[in-house]
């Protein structure tokens, strides 16, 4: 049967056919989507509620707790964990990647709504969940700053005008407003003038709530006229608060000017942000898990003009950040090196053919190959990222494979005379079934790919269908226009019309063959030596395997740095500002550095006020984030226990011990214990004889130094606050509690030192559980030169080595996670492909012993793909995996060809095994070299490129070339070998007498 004939005799309907495939992937790749890499991310939720004024450990008992207990019975949730620090609660719920964003949206909305009537009654706004990963880089960070305009105004505007119309575009998870600063009015009361009025900062409280009132009112409807009612209820300036009156003494009113400051100002005047070192109100733009990133930028750039026109001239929006720069620069990197491999694939082409016609056969089927692939990538919804570009470059040296034994064939016999068009016939009679075989044996390579696990899984899926498509079209192409174009356009050159260059080459090449030959003949004539060589082969490989450092994910240069600053932990806000516009200062004297912004306080993206964020912008020079939090280095290890006692005794034993450790370098540790905590003991029998109760105490304290929001004034555009608090100069330390009153009985106020002792003492910033038990995270990065397979196993021992108790729980998160899941998934990987391979060769050839002898070809490959790793000074990673994967597909090429052809000499021409497969092999010799060089220059550009995410792509590269160099070598002598044992083991298990072997 030959499937190509209708092909071969209809040029026309051919030709079209293949336009019109053209075609469609030219449409498709207009409008296929840009990405840096497939969307794959962790449907994540975060919830953060803002309760100002209070503790690490009042924040968690009634407001993390609450909400984590609803949050524990949704179906669906892998990790929850939380930062509990003074004022904010952040819970990050990540959830599995079978779940859809929007269910699990619905879900958090209802276990909010479930738990809401066990949170304070004077919770300043309910908790606000958003669609967004906090580990996620901004997309976009937008500065909006004014040199004329006072912070609190220029905020406003940023909130109404800018942040809620980006909001509002498609992708955008959440646009985090940094820097405070939001219009308020600060009642800062005066606690000894109020206490020699016998009155207490309650009493300013409830005349505040009570003359500030904006609520329904009624309307009258008469006979003829209708009309609303309203009043003058509602205060809207610090001036109109001044005039209220608290009480009468003596007759006298007593207003609220004459015992506080009342001023128009920011509602927390403890954030701060800047652009390089300009005080500026920051956005940082974050999009939704799953959302393209290239699509969002470019709608919310399309938005900012307009955003840019609705401000005062005053007001200027600048950008700091894209992170579509670098993907963009990426992406037109990889289409180079795809360009670069097409060139030198059909170059390769060129010179083993030495004939323009028969180059321009595949210097048409390669192209047509890829630009079909989009077509199939956008029907799938795929996006042009850099995992499919690179599956692209990769196929370009496999879809011209099949050409190529096509091309090879025809030509083979119009050299003996055949007519093109009869020499086009028959040999694609004769290939047809190695051009199927060989790719239904390289797509079943790839099919473990599509069963991996988890987020790797997901993210490797594309580039294995992509992969797929482009190998299954290329054997279409190769069976119906390539041998079309064979018999139109090549033809036999006379040995008097043969230049010189045609010449050279072909004696060159009969050199090799001849040479090949030699080396052959004294091969087969020592086939034991040669068999020993490749059991010492497989030997090594497992050797190396085990020997060779392991990785999870090449480190992406994306020209930004999240950077995380830190004081003492009992520093002051202003302290801490002063500090953080220094750092940046000292950052943009770099040359490199285009832009800083930095922000401080304590709000839902920073944990604690020793904190400071900081996004470093670098001049044009790790899109992939499987964490759920911002940590100070790249690896993070955890310990979680249920008394937060023996967590506290362990974890700084444990960081201690992992800072000696050389394998690792910047070990840090999340848990901050030495903050400064003023501890006010009440004597409750002196407080009992006084009518003093602690909630009394407590509502003083929160309104003296909590920033306490004790109304709300409301317009058509906003709502701002009014903030009860004490003078600026009461609120620097714990002397001032001496000047502080509480009610007592009978309408009277009493010190508060009657009733209580003030201790300072040392007590937690903040409180990180994790799946509602108290936490701490180690974070940690990589000494230089080590691999994170050998940290990860320095880390296990250092842990055995101080004996960490059984009851406290540790385990790596994020990426060092994600790692220990992939290492033991990864020889299971190689041998899936393997055994995948096996079955699908052993029904193609209906043979349990050929598939064996070619895939006796494999281990010379991993053993040249390990060295080459390790000559390059890489570790064998998730990306190196793929390599030796797709290298199983690619090397069992030339033991097919051999064999093939073996079986059919055998068969058709009576041949011994050894006459065979000696003429297979030397017949074989040019196409074998053609598809390997090939592959090996299609994967070159990806070993040599210096360009943007270039570190994601080298390992393949490096893999594929070292394989394929090592594995060239050694198959051409040790496939024969192999093919002629299992022909003696196996006529010997028979008893059969010297004969072909049976038909595939």
């Amino acid at each position: 049967m030959n499937p190509s004939r209708l092909f071969i005799l209809r040029p026309v309907a051919t030709s079209l056919l293949m336009l019109a495939l053209f075609l469609a992937g030219l449409i498709a790749l207009r409008v296929l989507p840009i990405s840096a890499l497939p969307q794959v991310d962790y449907p994540t939720i975060q919830v953060v509620t803002l309760y100002p004024g209070a503790s690490p450990d009042v924040v968690t008992a009634t407001i993390t707790a609450p909400l984590e207990r609803q949050f524990g019975q949704m179906p669906g949730l892998v990790q929850m964990s939380s930062q509990n620090s003074g004022g904010a609660s952040v819970i990050t719920l990540q959830f599995s990647l079978d779940l859809d964003l929007d269910i699990a949206e619905q879900q958090v909305q209802a276990a909010i709504n479930a738990g809401n009537n066990l949170l304070p009654s004077d919770l300043p706004s309910p908790p606000i969940y958003s669609k967004v990963n906090p580990a996620d880089a901004p997309i976009m960070t937008l500065a909006v700053m004014s040199a004329a305009m006072p912070m609190p105004r220029v905020r406003d505007m940023a909130e109404t005008r800018v942040a809620q119309k980006i909001s509002q575009i498609s992708g955008v998870g959440l646009v985090g407003i940094s820097g405070g600063q939001r219009p308020a009015v600060r009642v800062q009361v005066n606690p000894r003038a109020l206490a020699a009025l016998g009155l207490d900062q309650d009493d300013i409280r409830t005349v505040i709530n009570n003359a500030n009132a904006r609520q329904a009112k009624g309307n009258f409807d008469g006979p003829q006229r209708a009309s609303t009612i309203d009043a003058n209820d509602q205060l809207k300036s610090a001036n109109d608060y001044r005039q209220l009156i608290l009480a009468y003494k003596n007759g006298a009113p007593v207003r609220l000017a004459q015992v506080a400051t009342v001023i128009d100002g920011a509602e927390d005047a403890r954030l701060a942000a800047w652009a390089d070192t300009t005080p500026a109100i920051v956005l940082n733009i974050q999009r939704q898990p799953g959302a393209n990133v290239i699509e969002t930028v470019d709608r919310i750039k399309a938005q900012l003009p307009e955003l840019q026109a609705s401000l005062p001239g005053a007001v200027e929006i600048r950008m700091l950040t894209d992170r579509t720069v670098t993907i963009r620069a990426s992406i037109e990197d990889v289409g180079i090196e795809l360009a670069f491999s097409i060139a030198l694939v059909v170059l390769v082409i060129f010179l083993f053919l030495r004939n323009l016609p028969a180059t321009l056969i595949p210097g048409v089927a390669v192209p047509l190959s890829l630009v079909g692939t989009f077509g199939v990538m956008y029907l799938a919804g795929f996006s042009v990222n850099n995992l499919t570009l690179m599956a692209m470059t990769i196929a370009t040296g496999f879809v011209v494979d099949d050409a190529i034994v096509m091309i090879e064939n025809v030509s083979r016999y119009i050299e003996a005379g055949e007519s093109p068009l009869q020499a086009a016939l028959k040999g694609a009679r004769q290939i047809g079934f190695i051009i199927i075989s060989l790719t239904i044996s390289l797509i079943a390579v790839l099919i473990p790919l599509l069963f991996m696990g988890d987020v790797v899984g997901r993210l490797f899926r594309e580039f294995a269908i992509t992969l797929a498509v482009a190998i299954l079209l290329s054997a279409v192409v190769s069976l119906t226009l390539t041998p079309m174009m064979c018999s139109r356009l090549l033809r036999h050159v006379p040995e008097a019309r043969q230049g010189r260059f045609y010449r050279s080459s072909g004696r060159f090449f009969e050199c090799l063959i001849a040479a090949y030959d030699r080396a052959l003949r004294w091969v087969l004539r020592h086939q034991t030596a040669t068999l020993l060589v490749a059991v010492a082969t497989l030997l090594l490989t497992a050797l190396l395997y085990l020997w060779i450092p392991k990785g999870f994910f090449p480190v992406q240069d994306t020209g930004l740095i999240q950077g995380i600053s830190e004081a003492p932990q009992s520093i002051s806000f202003q302290a801490m500002a002063e500090r953080q516009r220094q750092l940046a200062e000292l950052m943009l004297q770099d040359p490199d550095v285009a832009s800083v912004s930095s922000f401080i306080g304590t709000d839902g993206a920073n944990a604690a006020l020793n904190n400071g964020r900081m996004l470093i912008n670098l001049q044009p020079v790790q899109d992939l984030s499987l964490d759920n939090r911002v940590t100070r280095t790249q690896y993070q290890y955890t310990l979680q226990a249920s008394d937060p006692e023996v967590l506290g005794e362990w974890m700084p034993r444990l960081t201690g011990q992992l800072q000696a450790l050389p394998q690792l370098a910047d070990v840090i540790s999340d848990y901050q214990d030495q903050g400064l905590q003023t501890y006010i003991e009440i004597d409750r029998e002196a407080a009992s004889r006084l009518n003093v109760t602690a909630a009394g105490i407590d509502n003083v304290l929160y309104s003296a130094f909590g920033q306490r929001l004790v109304s709300t004034i409301f317009t058509q555009s906003n709502q701002y606050r009014v903030v009860l608090e004490v003078k600026p100069e009461y609120q620097r330390g714990p002397e001032s509690l001496s000047e502080l009153y509480v009610p007592a009985g009978g309408g009277k106020v009493v010190p508060l030192t009657s009733v209580a002792r003030i201790v300072e003492r040392n007590g937690l910033l903040v409180i990180n559980r994790l799946a509602q038990f108290p936490a701490g995270t180690i974070s940690f990065n990589l000494a230089p030169g080590i691999s994170l397979g050998e940290a990860v196993a320095a880390i296990d021992a250092a842990r055995a080595q101080i004996g960490v108790p059984a009851s406290i729980r540790v385990g790596f998160q994020g990426a060092a996670l994600a790692f220990r899941a992939s290492l033991g998934n990864e020889l299971w990987l190689i041998l899936a492909a393997v055994v995948t391979m096996y079955i699908v060769l052993g029904v193609l050839y209906e043979s349990t012993i050929h598939p064996v002898t070619i895939l006796s070809t494999l281990p010379s490959a991993g053993v040249g793909a390990l060295i080459a790793l390790m000559l390059a000074g890489s570790a064998l990673d998730v990306i190196g995996i793929i390599g030796i994967v797709l290298l199983i597909g690619i090397v069992k090429k030339n033991a097919i060809m051999m064999i093939d052809f073996a079986l059919e000499a055998e068969r058709e021409e009576g041949k011994s095994p050894q006459e065979a497969i000696h003429q297979a092999c030397l017949l074989r010799l040019r196409p074998i070299l053609m598809t390997t060089l090939a592959a090996l220059l299609g994967a070159l550009p990806l070993m040599l490129g210096t360009g943007m995410g270039s570190e994601l792509r080298h390992p393949l590269g490096i893999t594929m070339v070292g394989g394929l160099i090592f594995s060239q070598v050694l198959t051409l002598f040790t496939t024969p070998v192999i093919y002629l044992a299992f022909d003696r083991a196996k006529r010997w298990l028979t008893g059969a007498a010297p004969a072909g072997a049976a038909a595939p």
